[in-house]
Parts: C-alpha cells; structure tokens; sequence
C-alpha cells in the first residue's frame, strides 16, 4: 500500500474538516482515490480526494431536489468531490463499482465506523459480478483503443488497462468485489515472463521516470488481446444476481440519517 507523507495527510484531513464546516454537512468516510490508492503512482501524480457525506434530516425534506454533490476546484495536485449519502445508496442499488472502490480504499483520511460499516455490510449485499466486470472490460477497451494501439505507445497507459483486466479475472476466480492495490490483484496471474515485464514497468512508474511514447511491450499486448474477449464471451453468459429488497437502502438511508 502506498504511504502518504505525514505533512500532506495532515494538510488533506485538515481540508476535509473545513469541507464539513464550508457546506454544513457530515463526512461519513473520505479516501484517496486513483493511482496513489492503486499503488502505482509516480512523483507528481495528484492526490484525488473522494468522500461521502450526509447532511442534517430536514435537509432532505424539500419539494425540489438540491445538489447532491460536493465538488472543489482543482488547486495543484489537489482534487476534492464528494456524493451525498442519498447518491452513494442511488448508485449502490445500480452496484457502482466506483462505490465500491471508494469502501475499500487502503488510504483513509476520515471514517465514521457505524455509518462505513453499515454502507460496508449494505455494498457486499449489492455487488454484482456483471456490472463490475461490464465496467472495467469497457474501461479496458477504451484505454487499449486509446492509447496502446501501434509500435509506439503511451507506456504508462499499460498500468489503465492492466489494472482493469486484473480486476475482471479477481471477480471471475473470487466472485467478489476486487481489491483496490494493483499488486494484489496481480497475485492471480501466474505467467512469470509477464509478471517480470509488468515488474520492470511499475518500478520505472514509481521511481518518476519518464514514461512517454515506447515500443510496446509484446508480453502486456498479448495478454491484453486475449483477455479482452475472454471477459467479452465472459459476460454475454453471466446470469444477473439478486438484489435485496426493495425497502432496504430506505431503510438504510434512514438509519444512517438518525
């Protein structure tokens, strides 16, 4: 797991704090996101704050709805946006896998215990298999689309297509909801020359080296063109799993709320 230097954490959980007092609300859990929650983040890379938060009941009581998301300017490297509680359930009963990622991130800047554990307990209850390996195939295919077609290649764009494909194999092997840091999920792959070819990369990401457009990597390709149809063929035969009923993230909504 990657660290977050003890100065900058301090100045991300102080800024969090003001966000509470900015907008009136309370923070039920905030993380960091993206490659630094990934593992692979490099010298410069920002630091890309998400959150949850709830605000006081009567807030909830209106004819017309109010905004329902918390976004701060980019200042830096610094990106703050949070979802409202009643958003975070909206897109839980669609099994959002960026929820998802947000509840296991490894970097926790503030957490509620009751309120993170209910949403824990509820996310478990409305993970779909599907819907997340739908997500990560198409970020997959876009970023392989984008950026790694050809001789030469956007090196470090190897890492946002790896990554995606590696968490459709943890949900196909474990049925679950995959792991957030990018070395655990390469616990499953067993090709050593692959492994070895995806070693060298990420050193060279995380020491700052400069990563622009490389010959691209033959091992990284094939296993990319073989994992793509995999999972394509993979979720054209997957049967939908069974959400709660439909009262429940009321209930929860209401719980979380008193």
């Amino acid at each position: 797991m990657s660290e977050i230097e003890p100065g900058m954490r301090k100045v991300i959980e102080e800024k969090v704090l003001q966000i509470e007092k900015d907008f009136d609300v309370k923070i039920i859990l905030a993380i960091e996101s993206g490659s630094r929650a990934w593992g692979f983040e490099s010298i410069d890379s920002d630091y890309d704050v998400r959150f949850i938060y709830k605000h006081e009941l009567k807030w909830y009581l209106n004819v017309l709805p109010k905004r329902d998301v918390i976004e701060l300017p980019i200042v830096g490297s610094d990106d703050y946006s949070g979802w409202d509680i009643r958003k975070a359930l909206f897109l839980m009963n669609k099994s959002n896998p960026v929820l998802f990622e947000w509840l296991r991130s490894p970097i926790i800047y503030m957490k509620n215990k009751r309120d993170f554990d209910l949403l824990k307990e509820a996310s478990e209850k409305y993970f779909s298999p599907i819907s997340s390996i739908y997500h990560y195939l198409h970020m997959a295919k876009r970023n392989y689309r984008e950026y790694l077609q050809g001789e030469f290649v956007k090196s470090k764009k190897y890492f946002y297509v790896l990554r995606p494909l590696l968490a459709c194999s943890w949900i196909k092997l474990k049925n679950e909801s995959p792991p957030i840091e990018f070395e655990t999920l390469l616990e499953n792959v067993e090709d050593k020359k692959l492994l070895n070819e995806i070693s060298v990369l990420l050193t060279r990401k995380k020491s700052g080296i400069e990563m622009g457009e490389e010959k691209s990597i033959p091992e990284i390709n094939r296993f990319i063109t073989e994992k793509i149809p995999e999972f394509e063929i993979y979720t054209e035969n997957y049967a939908g799993n069974k959400k709660p009923e439909a009262g429940y993230l009321n209930d929860l909504l209401w719980e979380i709320l008193n």
